[in-house]
């Protein structure tokens, strides 16, 4: 089973590529964090790295998953060029559980955070070709079930984001606003939100347990979510190219 978490479609198109070569499901991590695992002889946990760290919703799920100690335990994670604690923090996380992490590796991939920097996502499509090499490796290396731990090493600037003070300060930084001037109620948002985290009454309300995971900013159809103080123009809202809007909502 491969577990992930995603915001725009990074990683669901990393475990979708990796569940298809390997024979295995695919599930979101938020709707199996409390299912009975302990049968399954390989888990696969494919998220991406906010600020230097675990979005804080794969960091909560971690500690309930149940999870035989016996299994193969691997792990994926996709960002924009740093993978920062985010393998270190899973690898502490499975250890006081009694788990081991067995294998762990970083992908690159475009950042849809750079919307909130006024940059456009989808300029780094380069990602895909230079580290599609880098995918086959880790495919390759799960079948084999290799045990090596890439990127899994504790680093200053992750620890520091991971500060509560800090990482709040991040959130709400980072946080969706609602233009209730160019908001029609559509519901898209909502419907995309891995939280469950958005309400629909006539306007989109975003609610406290937000993950900055983006999504909502990126499939908004009028553009009616800003983020950092920047409205979201239609040319820089990003998906990942394999990943359809429905799939997002059939999760």
């Amino acid at each position: 089973m491969i577990l992930y978490f995603s915001g725009t479609g990074n990683s669901l198109a990393i475990a979708r590529k990796i569940a298809e070569a390997i024979d295995d499901q695919i599930m979101p991590l938020n709707d199996v964090a409390r299912m009975e695992l302990t049968n399954e002889k390989r888990i696969g946990l494919v998220f991406p790295t906010y600020d230097f760290n675990m979005p804080p919703a794969v960091r909560n799920n971690i500690p309930v998953l149940k999870i035989n100690p016996q299994a193969y335990v691997f792990a994926v994670n996709t960002c924009g060029a740093q993978a920062g604690n985010c393998l270190w923090t899973l690898r502490r996380l499975l250890h006081d559980k009694g788990i081991q992490l067995a294998y762990a590796h970083k992908i690159r991939v475009p950042d849809n955070s750079a919307i909130a920097f006024g940059r456009n996502p989808n300029e780094q499509a380069w990602k895909f070709d230079r580290f599609a090499s880098r995918l086959d490796r880790i495919i390759a290396d799960v079948k084999a079930q290799k045990h090596e731990l890439h990127y899994a090493w504790w680093g200053v600037p992750g620890w520091l984001t991971a500060l509560p003070s800090i990482e709040n300060k991040l959130l709400l930084t980072f946080h969706p606003v609602v233009n209730e001037d160019k908001c029609t109620g559509c519901g898209t948002c909502a419907k995309v939100c891995p939280m469950r985290n958005i309400v629909v009454d006539q306007r989109a309300g975003i609610g406290p347990h937000c993950t900055i995971c983006l999504g909502c900013v990126h499939v908004c159809p009028h553009q009616a979510i800003s983020v950092n103080g920047r409205e979201a123009l239609k040319e820089r809202q990003y998906r990942h190219p394999d990943i359809k809007l429905k799939d997002l909502i059939n999760r």
